[in-house]
């Protein structure tokens, strides 16, 4: 086995934010191995976070993303448990990386939970009827209409939308990753998107990819 030094154990904490024994407990797990040792960590985190999703987040903070062309604002509010945790740089940067999806990637809704449900059975309704006029056989019609349904939170719903900065993960992911970084409860309570023109003819602008190649997606 690999020596633990402290040294190894002080650049795992750097890179991880994560506590001295749980960074001196991941190398010793992972033979010394950096990458796998962040790895260790991220697993146990994210495990970790199921854990205090139960507990009251009432502070946070309130911010504002303005898109560079004025023509797009968000106004998001975003809890944890202490104000501590609400004035850490990993806390805003979530929050203000979570207003710039809104702007670019305009969801409805935060949680699936919060999904119109007369809309939802519209829809189902809509991709069963599609389904049958596609031909397609009666005892996979119900997994169809699963999928699309599935689809469409992974496009109107925030937790469950792919982050704009990084394709391989969705909101609720990064949102477990700060839960695992900062040690508390943290929740996206709800947010109000403005677009300039809103409900008036207008051309239509490709924000999402503006946005994203603004943060270097």
């Amino acid at each position: 086995m690999a020596e633990v030094t402290a040294q190894l154990v002080k650049e795992l904490r750097d890179s991880t934010g994560a506590g001295l024994m749980d960074c001196k407990t991941a190398l010793k797990e992972t033979d010394g191995d950096m990458e796998k040792a962040v790895a260790y960590l991220r697993k146990k985190g994210l495990a970790a976070a199921a854990k205090k999703a139960g507990r009251i987040a009432s502070e946070g903070v309130v911010v504002s993303y303005i898109h560079s062309n004025y023509r797009v604002g968000v106004l998001l509010e975003v809890n944890c448990e202490t104000d501590f945790v609400a004035k850490t740089e990993s806390f805003k940067e979530f929050a203000q990386d979570v207003a710039m999806q809104i702007a670019a990637m305009n969801p409805e809704y935060v949680r699936r939970e919060d999904f119109d449900p007369v809309v939802l059975e519209k829809e189902k309704v809509i991709a069963r009827e599609k389904a049958i006029a596609d031909g397609k056989p009666e005892k996979i019609l119900d997994r169809i209409v699963e999928g699309q349904i599935t689809k469409l939170y992974s496009e109107r719903v925030l937790l469950e939308q792919t982050f704009v900065k990084d394709d391989k993960k969705t909101i609720e992911v990064l949102l477990k990753e700060l839960v695992a970084k900062v040690g508390e409860n943290c929740q996206i309570r709800r947010f109000v998107r403005y677009e300039l023109g809103e409900g008036l003819e207008k051309k239509a602008d490709n924000f999402a990819a503006e946005v994203a190649a603004m943060a270097g997606a």
